[in-house]
Parts: structure tokens; sequence; C-alpha cells
């Protein structure tokens, strides 16, 4: 008999933005936010304290780290009036959903102090990261965006290493959520993902049509969806419909209207009122920005950062 061995079908969803590192002044604070994906702060010098809702605050010394859950509204601030504070900052999500659980539920929000290998691994990771994007003229480069890409991808994997001595031998049981709940909130962001996306559905969906389309009640699609995931329905759909805005002003030639239209906007003020809050600018500044960039795609402008 001869031998086969299969490759696994692999898709990484692998998404991130928002990444630098930057100095800031003594008394510098940053407003309230949350977001919905995944952000990792690892501090180079000085002192930040993080307060993160309903919980003590966490001061961060150097070599300290902190990864923020999706949906978790924090504020930053330098601890010190007078000394400057230097960090590094990074937003990213991927596909995974079994991971991305196991992040969630067993190393965000809290303190990641600087002696620990989680500590090390993610200071490591963004070091490497901001030493390839110093020369801003190389960012666009394929070979540095895919080493970019190695570097999370890696980096992933070793947070994968850790969640299993965290939790030895799991096993599903272990985890947040059944199998049952597993497959269901997967069903749901297939759904959504396939109503944003597809040419042959009405855009101006809600997510009780998602539900009524799976036979599930809202509560219940609610409630295991933010428990597999770690944002809301809401936050998910938002974020697919600005994935797909952002697709749309950059590589389409529509028009502003039909952009709306398309997104489920029922018209160009709501969507450019909506646009602006997840980028910080209207569709047309950005429609204006990518075109005067148009050798660098970068989705460098979610929401706002630190």
């Amino acid at each position: 008999m001869q031998e086969f061995i299969s490759i696994p079908t692999i898709k990484s969803g692998l998404y991130m933005f928002g990444g630098h590192q930057h100095t800031v002044s003594g008394g510098w604070s940053f407003f309230e936010q949350s977001h919905q994906v995944l952000e990792l702060m690892v501090i180079l010098d000085g002192s930040q304290i993080t307060n993160i809702r309903h919980q003590l605050p966490l001061t961060l010394n150097a070599g300290d780290a902190v990864l923020i859950a999706p949906g978790t509204l924090h504020t930053n601030k330098n601890a010190s009036k007078e000394r400057p504070l230097t960090y590094m900052c990074l937003h990213f999500d991927f596909e995974n959903v079994l991971l991305r659980s196991r992040i969630i539920s067993s190393l965000t929000n809290r303190l990641i102090p600087a002696h620990s290998i989680l500590a090390e691994k993610s200071r490591a990771a963004l070091t490497r990261i901001v030493d390839l994007c110093r020369d801003k003229k190389q960012q666009s480069q394929f070979r540095v965006r895919a080493e970019i890409e190695i570097i999370l991808l890696q980096y992933l994997q070793q947070l994968d290493a850790i969640t299993d001595q965290i939790t030895p031998g799991r096993g599903t049981q272990q985890l947040p959520f059944s199998d049952k709940e597993a497959k269901t909130a997967r069903d749901i962001a297939l759904a959504i993902q396939d109503r944003v996306n597809s040419r042959n559905n009405d855009p101006a969906f809600t997510f009780a049509d998602i539900c009524s389309s799976l036979h599930l009640s809202n509560g219940y699609g609610h409630r295991v969806f933010k428990k597999v995931y770690g944002v809301t329905p809401l936050r998910f759909i938002n974020r697919e419909k600005y994935q797909k805005a952002q697709r749309l002003l950059e590589y389409s030639g529509n028009s502003i209207e039909q952009v709306a239209y398309l997104v489920g906007a029922a018209n160009r003020s709501i969507f450019s009122k909506q646009f602006k809050k997840w980028s910080g600018m209207t569709p047309t500044e950005y429609r204006k920005r990518v075109k005067y960039q148009r050798h660098v795609y970068s989705k460098d402008r979610t929401g706002y950062f630190e």
C-alpha cells in the first residue's frame, strides 16, 4: 500500500494593526478605550499604570507586559509626572478559536512580570517587529511584511505552548466552553461573514436574522458567541463590515454612497459617522490617504490607539 500523507488546509486569518514603539512625557495618559482584538503592551523604560474596569490597577515597570482581552475597557497612563515612559504596543487577531479562547481565559488582563517566559517572549517578538520597521521605506516590501507575519505566528505558537503548561494535558473539558458551543459560535461567525460579504443577501441584517437562520434564540446565540470569541456579536459584525468597507474604499471604484449600501448602512451620513468611529477618519479622508499611499497596503487605523 502506498503511503499517503495529507497536508492540512491552513487559514490563519492573521490580522495586526496599530503597532508602535512610543516614548511619552511625564504625566501622559490615554482615555478609556476598548478594542475588538487582543492588545499586547511591553514596557521598555519607566512605569505605566493600566486601569482595567472592575479590576485593581496594574503597575507595569520596565520589562513587564500585559495582554488585554478583546472588549476590555481600559486606560493607560505614565505612573510618573516627571519621568518619560517608553513602551511597545501591538493589536492583533487570528482565526483559531480554541487558542484565542485559551489566551483570553488564562493570559489576559493581568500583570505579566518581566522575569516570566511570557514577558520575555513578548518583548522579543515586539522588539524584532519594531527593528524591522525602523526604516519606513522598507515597510511595504514583501520580505519585510512576510517576516513580521512570521514573527507574529511564532509568537502565537509560543502562546500556545505557554497555555499548554498552564493547563497540562488540556482537553475541551478544560476550556470555558463545550465542543457544541464552539461549533455553534463558529457557525454564527461563518454566517455573519457570509452575510457581510455575499452579493446575494441584503447587507442590512441583524444578529436576530443570523440566529433565525441557524434556528437559535438570540439570547443563547449571544451568550455562546461572547463566551467563545471573547467579543459580542455586534462587535464582530462591525469588524467584518469595517474590513469590507476598507477593501471597497481601497480597491473598488464604488462611490461612498454605494459602499454605504454594500455594508448595510441606511445612508452615506450614517456610514460616514460609523466609519469615522471605526477608523478615526471619514471615508473620504481614508480614500484620499490610501490613494496617496497606494504603494503601502496597511490597516493601521482601526479605532483609537495609544
